[in-house]
């Protein structure tokens, strides 16, 4: 009896059949590993996200761009919130590492961190592709204060202030409170204003801001 192949359906060989090249091919290809497949997604995911918004971005053209199956996806990132999440706690390494390293070059000089810190904050406003704070962007798009997504951004937020309280504090201005909310509020207004800066402004720009608030504050000692 001569077997035929239907589409979706299975044919099952004898236990003595020989195997056909396509499934000797099968049986040699390589597995791609599981990290590699998760961080293809969460790439992928991260860049359309950015670019576009999380809400504009569905699963399916997730999936088609990092050219997966929906189950490998689904697998990683049960729901589109998790991959959310994923994007913005990748996102909260990327900025909390440069911030480390720099911090840590300027230990013993809280004026020259800050300082520091703008000149990297406005290199980072003054690239070509850079549009606004991942962790500002995807706040604004859910109003729902217990989304998951939402809550790590305000996270992220809660630590910058509480990074520049610490600043502050090193500083020995009187009202360490108050300098950090300033410093904060600079910063995440230069986030959302980038527009409005040339490349080449922003640095300098927010370098005076804070030499502006330092100056103000220790004048509130004197």
């Amino acid at each position: 009896m001569t077997a035929h192949s239907f589409p979706g359906i299975a044919l099952k060989t004898s236990p003595g059949a020989r195997p056909t090249p396509a499934s000797r091919r099968a049986a040699k290809a390589p597995t791609e590993p599981v990290q590699d497949v998760r961080e293809r997604i969460l790439d992928t995911a991260s860049s359309l996200f950015y670019q576009r918004g999380v809400r504009a971005v569905g699963v399916d053209l997730v999936v088609a761009e990092a050219a997966v199956a929906k189950t490998s996806l689904y697998r990683y990132f049960p729901t589109k919130d998790d991959l959310i999440v994923a994007f913005l706690e990748r996102e909260d390494v990327d900025f909390w590492g440069l911030w480390d390293a720099v911090a840590a070059q300027h230990a013993e000089d809280p004026a020259g961190e800050l300082q520091a810190h703008m000149q990297w904050i406005g290199e980072r406003l003054g690239r070509s592709n850079y549009r606004g704070c991942p962790q500002i962007n995807v706040a604004a798009e859910f109003a729902e204060q217990d989304h998951p997504a939402r809550q790590v951004a305000q996270q992220h937020m809660v630590t910058l202030r509480s990074r520049l309280y610490g600043i502050a504090q090193r500083l020995g201005v009187p009202q360490p409170e108050q300098l950090a909310a300033q410093l904060a509020v600079l910063i995440n207004g230069a986030f959302v204003s980038s527009g409005l800066l040339s490349g080449d402004e922003a640095t300098p720009v927010l370098q005076a801001a804070v030499q502006a608030l330092l100056a103000g504050a220790q004048a509130d000692r004197a």
